[in-house]
């Protein structure tokens, strides 16, 4: 059987407000019955309303706590990257046993991941990253980066629309027409075209920006006005679709292009990322000055380091009276459809790499070459060298 031996070990994710877990009872049962053992973390499914007799009656061994759980597994399935514990002040980095294997979320690229990065390549653990899985048609299913965007630009606008003070439609009142709220959508990848939907239901008049003409043709065919910004002939869009780095003196230009935007804006959506690394910055601190008082601004993007320069990792804060949101595991507020869609997206990746009871790291193959972070004790992740390369590490 394709799992044939394989110990899979599934713990109860300790970042703070992170609701979802990495397998459902649907897919416990997949992977028993193609011959995993697997472990799941007590309770670690209770956020997403999954209690742990589900996951007994599909097949796993519930294990009472992390410690347990790590030292037994050989392949560690998580949603988000190692964390140090509050509660106990073990970083989930020493738990995993030296050789064996992580698979998450590890977001290696951003610089606030670095040093977890360093420590499993140390530690010799052998890391996959869903974030960098390419978006090639037979890594469809897989492709957790995607189904999470999806659930990432819906609620950004939900959220935008909940701290905003004032109405999102047009609304006529005895006292006068409100006018729609204004929304600015950078980057019209799968979260930005979900922004720019969710916003067009919400009554929003729309703008967005991105550097590739597809991206902008299908925010266009959602009905935002989308601001002029063009490119030298074949620069902006990269392998798969999606954005590619630009040199900064395009990034300078696309500030110019944006900042009278922003000023205008009510709330502004930050979605830009370029694959497997850190994020652009698009908003500086100057373009926020210019906001009116009560607006708005959502940094999807802040898991690859944020496309606004005050953007502050995991946090909500005020700043000149523009609050600004960098909550780092917006998925999580819709837990149950995200767990959902990640855990399938996880045991698709996972059907993929294992074949005969062990893990296949064939570096021709481009979904584990991409993905793959760390292997015998060196970083081999494009993105995060180059990353850690451009902070000098």
């Amino acid at each position: 059987m394709q799992f044939n031996g394989i110990v899979l070990g599934v713990p109860r994710e300790i970042m703070e407000a992170e609701l979802r877990v990495a397998v459902i009872p649907d897919t416990v049962k997949q992977f028993t019955e193609a011959g995993a053992r697997v472990l799941v973390e007590s309770g670690a499914g209770a956020g997403a309303y999954y209690a742990d007799e589900a996951y007994r009656q599909a097949g796993a061994h519930i294990v009472p706590d992390a410690p347990t759980l790590y030292e037994s597994a050989q392949i560690v399935l998580k949603v988000k990257e190692p964390q140090k514990d509050p509660a106990t002040g073990t970083h989930e980095a020493d738990l995993l046993p030296e050789g064996s294997m992580l698979i998450c979320f590890l977001h290696p690229a951003n610089p606030i991941n670095h040093d977890t990065v360093r420590r499993l390549a140390e530690r010799r653990i052998t890391a996959f990253t869903l974030d960098s899985i390419p978006r090639v048609p037979r890594a469809q299913h897989m492709d957790a980066l995607t189904s999470m965007s999806t659930v990432a630009g819906y609620k950004a606008v939900i959220s935008a629309a909940h701290h905003l003070a004032r109405f999102v439609p047009m609304i006529p009142t005895a006292s006068g027409i409100v006018q729609p709220a204004r929304m600015l959508v950078v980057g019209t990848g799968v979260a930005g075209l979900q922004s720019i939907a969710t916003a067009k239901r919400l009554g929003a008049k729309i703008r967005s920006l991105d550097i590739r003409a597809e991206a902008n043709e299908q925010a266009r065919s959602l009905g935002a006005e989308v601001l002029p910004f063009e490119l030298p002939p074949g620069m902006g869009t990269g392998a798969g679709g999606y954005a590619e780095r630009l040199p900064e003196s395009e990034y300078a230009r696309e500030r110019e292009t944006l900042a009278p935007a922003v000023a205008e804006s009510d709330v502004v959506i930050l979605t830009a990322l370029v694959p497997s690394e850190k994020a652009p910055i698009l908003v500086d601190q100057t373009m926020v000055r210019t906001m009116r008082k009560g607006s708005v601004i959502v940094d999807i993007s802040i898991d690859q380091g944020g496309n606004c320069a005050l953007t502050r990792p995991g946090e909500e804060y005020v700043w000149n009276d523009v609050l600004i949101s960098g909550l780092k595991n917006i998925p999580a507020h819709l837990a149950i459809d995200a767990t959902r869609m990640f855990a399938h997206n996880a045991f698709e990746y996972l059907n993929h790499i294992v074949a005969d009871g062990r893990v296949d790291l064939d570096s021709t193959d481009e979904i584990i070459r991409d993905s793959l972070v760390t292997r015998d004790g060196r970083i081999v992740h494009e993105g995060t060298l180059k990353a850690m390369d451009a902070h000098g590490v």
